[in-house]
């Protein structure tokens, strides 16, 4: 089974992460990443990005994967909407 923390390396190692969360059951998951990679692009290109990271990983060991992207500026004033503020 596959675990958050597998879920949140495999993201790091395809796209530079500021920050980035992931929780989940083994099967579905929930992502808050924030990257300079993002800057620019809309929210379909963002979450592209995070796929082409996780690439054939999303088709065999993850089913389900919810995002939410942010560039660091917009993360700035997002994050204490997420309790993670400091």
């Amino acid at each position: 089974m596959v675990e958050p923390s597998d879920v949140q390396k495999y993201i790091e190692d395809g796209l530079p992460c500021a920050f980035i969360k992931v929780v989940g059951d083994g099967h579905h998951f929930e992502a808050i990443i924030v990257s300079e990679q993002f800057v620019g692009k809309n929210r379909v290109q963002q979450h592209q990005l995070v796929y082409g990271a996780l690439g054939d990983r999303m088709r065999e060991e993850i089913h389900a994967l919810s995002m939410k992207t942010f560039t660091p500026e917009k993360w700035e004033t997002a994050k204490q909407q997420y309790g993670l503020g400091e």
